[in-house]
């Protein structure tokens, strides 16, 4: 693969040796499959952020570790790379290491590595249990600030979070659903992707309360674990609609849209509102098509931003800001897509 950079580079990128990405390059096998697809991965991340840094300044490496859907960590990657001219004066080099669905223990593992061979900074979207808190404490003590993106940690040694009020997401979700539904009678169902992701659960918990108080004759189905991902929540949503014939609307906390509107459709049933998060690709589409009602948006990039500031800031490149806001919740329909269409949220 022809390439500008030195093995140095493409070794610090990949988080490898030289001695193995030398062998790579030079196609001198006892690799393993895995490592060469890390290797090409790390060269045309490289490629990618080349064109949007330019030389001088300090240089930060950032490892970003997330459990989520390809389909939101696709938009992290993009609002970090846009983003990245606006982080001067300091240079941003981004690791990324992301899994759509793992045990903890794995995402421990990736967690001790990265303390293990260094970095300037680790922005993480993973569970709130005690084993990954365990490991922000082992990366904090190693003077590396952990910053929390989406979902939270807050029982943790990471040094901030970033993204939206998750509990004012969800009472905003119960609100537009029921100013929507009105008098119509009829049950709603909730789809968590994971209950431990301490996000998901603030939103839930934000839109059951809003719910009791607004419309507290309607009952509250529930589909989870299903991490958010479209082969697994399918099978969930269609049994959830066959027990109970009068679920007419639906509030997804953690994705899987197209999968629970085709149980909908595969039944021969009517979602009369349907409320997500994220202004991913999936739910741009479907918000075109008229299939999502709303969907709560936030500027991803602008939390990116904000994240890597944060980490500059932890190493005195730049001066203090105070406590971080929450993002602004937006709630966007099909008549006021912002320009261009996905612009990345959660």
């Amino acid at each position: 693969m022809p390439h500008p950079y030195t093995i140095r580079e493409i070794a610090r990128q990949a988080g490898l040796s030289t001695a193995t990405v030398d062998r790579v390059l030079h196609q001198r096998g006892n690799v393993r499959e895995g490592t060469v697809r890390e290797v090409h991965q790390a060269i045309k991340d490289l490629d990618r952020q080349q064109a949007q840094i330019r030389i001088g300044g300090r240089t930060f490496m950032i490892d970003i570790v997330m459990q989520a859907p390809e389909r939101f960590s696709t938009a992290v990657r993009e609002a970090l790379e846009a983003e990245l001219p606006a982080l001067h004066p300091a240079v941003v080099r981004s690791r990324f290491h992301f899994r759509e669905t793992c045990p903890p223990e794995d995402l421990v593992a990736t967690l001790e590595k990265i303390a293990g061979r260094g970095t300037q900074g680790v922005i993480l979207k993973a569970p709130d249990v005690p084993e990954i808190a365990a490991a922000v404490g082992g990366l904090a003590a190693a003077g590396i600030p952990v910053v929390t993106l989406v979902t939270d940690l807050p029982h943790s040694a990471r040094l901030a979070y970033v993204g939206i009020d998750n509990r004012a997401a969800g009472a905003t979700a119960a609100y537009l659903l029921e100013q929507w539904l009105g008098d119509r009678p009829g049950h709603v169902l909730t789809t968590v992707s994971r209950g431990s992701f301490r996000g998901e659960e603030e939103r839930e918990m934000g839109f059951r309360s809003a719910m009791r108080l607004a419309a507290p004759h309607r009952s509250l189905a529930e589909v989870t674990d299903s991490d958010g991902l479209d082969a697994t929540q399918y099978d969930l949503v269609r049994d959830a609609l066959r027990r109970d014939e009068a679920i007419v609307a639906v509030y997804s906390v953690g994705g899987g849209n197209r999968a629970t509107l085709e149980a909908f459709d595969g039944l021969g049933r009517k979602c009369a509102v349907f409320i997500a998060h994220d202004l991913d690709h999936d739910n741009t589409r479907l918000l075109r098509e008229r299939r999502l009602s709303a969907v709560l948006h936030h500027d991803l990039r602008q939390d990116m931003r904000r994240a890597c500031q944060l980490v500059m800031r932890a190493h005195k490149a730049l001066p203090g800001d105070g406590p971080v806001p929450p993002s602004a919740i937006q709630v966007v329909t099909p008549f006021n897509l912002p320009p261009g269409g996905d612009a990345g949220s959660a």
